[in-house]
């Protein structure tokens, strides 16, 4: 196979198999629609899985850079009520299979293992086109095009790759999740660091849930969940209108613990709300010539821990079907996807329910996820 493979997307999923198909001698192109590997923050910790993602990372050859970057003790969990009172407390053992790392580091190994220039920064795509005989043309914002006879769409939730296949779009969960920081925490946040745990916390009352992870460096990331239609959220401005967008956020936790509050009204960056979307449980297409999709872009689904693990493991499991099959891509895009959907069918809608209307419930829910 010497024809280049056409990746569109350098998140974990598109650079894993960039990076798997280095190792078998197969030349790729990653299109990334970003200006730089540092033009934005690359979110906050994942737990990397033994049975997706660190299997994927050792088809990467990445083993040892993976477990440089990871975080001992944040694989700790403590589960509180809203009024703070601990319902649950886990220390880090070392047993578990999930250890922590930032996204950021992560996405830089697999950067950093890739020959220069396999990466073309600030190509964002316009649009993408079938040429037929399983060829396509890729256009980007700039007015250049690329044609392919390889196409993997590894660019997310609203994939321009995606359409090619499958009709589907993204719909809106009914949940939004307003995202901070607290920097410091020891000593700027002293009581958010008391009551908070070594690794994860989770305090939830019904579907209205505060997740923190402790991050790198004595600092907190928070996810703040609001079960909202879209347009209860209309006109809330942090940027613009700071403290009356966090005082709308703040009544809908009325009588909770300060020291959870505050990861909402002392966030040391400016909140952003991030609306949680997904495809149908179950996506999948016909096998179209020349194209398949990996990660989001393939199953978006809500997050419940799987996602940069499946995005992987998708990458390190199509780049192996491409090398089993040199000569026949339509055969290694057909074994991929054989595998695929019903794993990302069963896997990426899977974790823990938010319908029940106890804390408690809900926190054993993501303890059993956290914890298995």
């Amino acid at each position: 196979m010497h024809a280049p493979v056409t990746i569109v997307g350098a998140g974990l999923g598109g650079l894993t198999l960039a990076r798997v198909l280095h190792l078998h001698g197969i030349p790729a192109a990653v299109y990334e629609a970003e200006p730089s590997p540092t033009a934005r923050s690359q979110g906050g910790m994942l737990d990397i899985h033994d049975f997706n993602g660190q299997i994927a990372l050792a088809a990467a050859d990445l083993t040892k850079e993976f477990r440089g970057l990871v975080l001992e003790g944040r694989q700790a969990v403590r589960v509180l009520s809203p009024d703070g009172t601990p319902l649950f407390d886990k220390a880090d053992d070392g047993t578990g299979g999930r250890p922590e790392v930032q996204r950021g580091e992560l996405r830089q190994i697999l950067l950093d293992s890739l020959p220069a220039g396999t990466v073309r920064w600030n190509h964002k795509v316009r649009a993408v086109r079938p040429l037929g005989g399983g060829r396509h043309e890729v256009a980007f914002a700039d007015g250049g095009t690329v044609t392919t006879g390889l196409l993997v769409g590894a660019d997310g939730a609203w994939s321009r790759v995606r359409p090619l296949l499958s009709p589907a779009t993204p719909e809106y969960t009914g949940k939004t999740v307003v995202e901070t920081y607290l920097f410091n925490v020891g000593t700027r946040h002293p009581a958010v660091s008391k009551v908070i745990g070594d690794g994860s916390t989770i305090a939830a009352e019904g579907e209205l849930e505060i997740f923190v992870h402790r991050e790198r460096d004595d600092a907190v990331h928070a996810y703040v969940g609001l079960p909202k239609p879209r347009d209860w959220f209309t006109g809330l401005d942090f940027a613009g209108a700071p403290g009356a967008a966090v005082a709308r956020i703040v009544r809908e936790f009325d009588g909770w613990a300060p020291e959870l509050v505050a990861l909402i009204t002392d966030s040391d960056t400016t909140p952003v709300l991030r609306p949680l979307h997904t495809l149908p449980p179950g996506h999948r297409w016909d096998r179209v010539p020349g194209v398949t999709l990996l990660g989001d872009a393939a199953h978006l689904a809500p997050p419940n821990g799987e996602g940069a693990n499946l995005a992987m493991l998708d990458g390190a499991e199509l780049g192996a079907a491409l090398a089993a099959h040199p000569d026949d891509a339509e055969a290694a895009f057909a074994a991929y996807e054989q595998v695929m959907f019903p794993r990302s069918a069963e896997v990426a809608h899977a974790g823990p329910s938010t319908s029940g209307s106890d804390g408690q419930d809900m926190g054993q829910a993501v303890i059993e996820m956290l914890s298995e």
